[in-house]
């Protein structure tokens, strides 16, 4: 049982959220382009991008653990890993098998769908696996990438991948809509970091918190906010999004609170929460509401 408990730690569970969100999106913008959606192949997507998210939480306890740095964080409800396998670390060989092994069914679900759809959902399918790979090991060591990669997995390559399984082929509406959890799933990575700068200092790792201070940080986050919706304004009036998609505009309250927030209370860890909170429901209800937009157009 406690194998167990310290496992379903390094998974993250209330982080998985997210990923439903965004594969929400996908299913939304095929459903507007086709008018109907198989909902089988749906939850088959669900699965694959659930494997995808769990192995990339447990791979990041997993090398977190073995570097050091879960001794080091200041851990708050989120940011700073669970700390499931500092509490039992025999388990961490265990830990890296799960990772693999959720991997490996993403994988098995890519395979299939390619076999299905042939060979236009595969560099979708290389790219993501190399960023579960990757992220910890390699893309948190550059601050770009550091910034970009989250976006990109749970945005493009989710959204674009889900739309191209269901309809067959790739879109601009799809690659519209996938911005706005590109852009927004970034800035969660972002503000995350804030609590982590000296931990994170401390193994080598360089993101921009680290580089050009959490100040210049907290500019960047509304920047970032500022364009996810943009993307969803210049959608609609560009025609790649229907006048539904507008609703997920309601969530825009959020992220100015968010946003004031980590203005004002940049180093401080405690006043920060409140701002961190606020983030993590515009990343869940943004793209949730941009889903119901277009399954009501």
């Amino acid at each position: 049982m406690d194998t167990l408990k310290t496992l379903l730690g390094t998974m993250r569970i209330p982080f998985l959220l997210l990923t439903p969100a965004c594969v929400s999106v996908g299913v939304g913008t095929a459903h507007w382009q086709m008018g109907k959606v198989d909902w089988l192949t749906a939850s088959l997507i669900l699965l694959g991008a659930v494997s995808a998210h769990i192995s990339v939480n447990v791979f990041n306890e997993y090398y977190d653990f073995k570097s050091g740095l879960d001794a080091k964080t200041e851990r708050t409800p989120f940011s700073g890993g669970s700390g499931a396998l500092p509490g039992n670390p025999q388990v961490a060989r265990v830990a890296s098998v799960l990772a693999w092994a959720t991997l490996l069914i993403t994988a098995a679900v890519g395979v299939y769908f390619i076999s299905e759809l042939g060979v236009g959902l595969l560099p979708i399918g290389l790219f993501g696996v190399f960023l579960v790979v990757s992220y910890t090991t390699w893309c948190a060591y550059n601050p770009l990438l550091c910034l970009l990669a989250p976006g990109l997995g749970f945005g493009v390559l989710m959204v674009m991948g889900t739309d191209f399984v269901l309809t067959g082929s790739y879109s601009l509406s799809s690659f519209a809509a996938s911005l706005i959890p590109t852009f927004l799933v970034s800035n969660l990575l972002l503000l995350n970091q804030f609590p982590d700068v000296e931990a994170d200092k401390s193994v080598g790792r360089r993101h921009f918190p680290i580089t050009i201070g959490v100040e210049a940080s907290s500019v960047l986050l509304g920047v970032i906010y500022l364009l996810a919706y943009l993307a969803i304004v210049l959608g609609v009036l560009l025609s790649l999004l229907p006048l539904y998609a507008l609703i997920a505009l309601l969530t825009a309250g959020f992220a100015w609170r968010s946003y004031r927030g980590a203005r004002r209370y940049a180093t401080d860890i405690p006043a920060l929460l409140p701002a961190m909170k606020m983030n993590v429901l515009v990343n869940l209800l943004t793209p949730a509401l941009l889903a119901v937009g277009l399954f009501i157009a």
